[in-house]
């Protein structure tokens, strides 16, 4: 069965920031949506308030800060596509209770971070950036001092999820020793070896690589106090979140040769625009690194989250579909023959159910299909009903005490 949704396809307006890759602009348009809009860049949060007032579904990827303004301000929002891993970006609190669907991909880019990860540290442990400069400079340096192999090298992998477990798995297969350290219990893969703290793992590692989000228990969590532990020539890379480390202490350990060599690729401050001037204490370091945030930025990872998001957003606005949000409670389910579906997201106070059943029961309009899931700040409805009183169910439902929102989906 294909739904088509109540709202013609015509007039739903898409909006894309950021060059989110072609694949889910023509998937968009294969669909029949035909008002879809793509910008290349970020937009300011007064740019992005004076754009959203019609859009029903926004693409973003992490330059763009929808903020609760701009929220205030879309009027007609469905959903939010957050075209990357992180949503930090997204203020998801308001996002949630105005009943906007926020999906990211969480996945889609994890091969293309953890290849970088064992490529640098090939690079940085045969001091290959130093040789690089050299030889662009005419000096010829055929020299094996300080240039190592990764074999029977220990990498510390911080943070054992998606990506740390993926690097876990390509480090083994190249003949290194594997440690990990993350703050919840994690099932080792192949001969990985937990630690019990972050002390524990930075002393007795070789390799030390950085996959985390950004909160405040990370924030700043290599910082002077824990990379005095640092193993005397170790390795340090962070392709994870910009306030992860603190790099002006990172420049120290450097300079001194605690740290033989470092990469990095997220930084506190970075540039919203390509060509704009971007600074950093570690310039200028030999053995460093400096990538402007493309860990993940492969034309693989690019078509697979296009892909992925946009698959996502086509099920939540046709379907109902909410698997996979960050906000809306998670719903998955098939469509139901000669029915019409209406979608209905409260505020999770007692009594909402009780009261859209009552209220549906006094009209007669008969329910063929009903699902319920909650969080903590909404409720989110899915009802198929008798299609002959559909649109009457709708008005029906957005004079329930504590509506948010109210959506006839087909």
């Amino acid at each position: 069965m294909e739904p088509t949704t109540s709202y013609p396809k015509d007039k739903i307006n898409i909006l894309f920031l950021e060059n989110i890759s072609d694949k889910a602009v023509k998937n968009f348009q294969q669909k029949g949506y035909a008002s879809v809009r793509k910008l290349t860049g970020a937009l300011s949060e007064a740019d992005l308030i004076r754009e959203i007032k019609d859009i029903h579904l926004l693409g973003i990827r992490s330059k763009t800060i929808v903020t609760e303004k701009v929220l205030e301000a879309a009027t007609k929002l469905q959903a939010i596509g957050a075209f990357c891993i992180g949503t930090n970006q997204i203020d998801l609190k308001a996002a949630t209770k105005k009943g906007i669907a926020v999906f990211n991909a969480p996945y889609s880019n994890t091969r293309s971070v953890a290849e970088l990860v064992i490529g640098l540290s090939i690079m940085l442990i045969r001091r290959i950036p130093d040789k690089n400069k050299s030889a662009h400079e005419g000096i010829w340096m055929k020299d094996a001092k300080g240039s190592y192999e990764l074999r029977g090298k220990t990498l510390g992998i911080i943070g054992y999820g998606n990506i740390g477990t993926q690097v876990s798995i390509m480090a083994e297969a190249m003949g290194m020793k594997v440690k990990y350290y993350d703050i919840l219990t994690k099932l080792p893969l192949g001969n990985a070896i937990p630690c019990k703290s972050l002390k524990e793992l930075v002393s007795e590692s070789d390799i030390i690589t950085l996959h985390v989000p950004d909160t405040n228990q990370t924030k700043n969590m290599i910082n002077k106090s824990i990379l005095k532990y640092f193993k005397n020539g170790s390795i340090l890379l962070n392709y994870a979140r910009g306030e992860v480390v603190d790099l002006d202490a990172l420049r120290k350990y450097l300079v001194e040769g605690q740290l033989s060599g470092a990469a990095i690729d997220v930084f506190p401050w970075e540039p919203e625009k390509n060509g704009e001037r971007f600074q950093s204490p570690l310039q200028d370091l030999p053995n460093v690194i400096l990538t402007p945030h493309i860990g993940g930025s492969t034309e693989e990872a690019q078509q697979n989250i296009g892909e992925d998001v946009s698959m996502k957003l086509f099920q939540y606005l046709e379907m109902g579909n909410s698997y996979g949000s960050l906000t809306v409670p998670e719903l998955s389910l098939p469509p139901q023959e000669s029915t019409h579906r209406i979608l209905h997201i409260h505020r999770n106070v007692p009594g909402v159910l009780s009261a859209i059943n009552t209220e549906l029961s006094r009209h007669k309009i008969n329910i063929v299909g009903q699902y319920l899931k909650t969080n903590e700040e909404i409720g989110y409805v899915v009802l198929d009903v008798d299609k002959k009183l559909s649109s009457q169910a709708q008005k029906l439902l957005k004079d329930v005490k504590d509506t948010i929102k109210v959506r006839l989906l087909y």
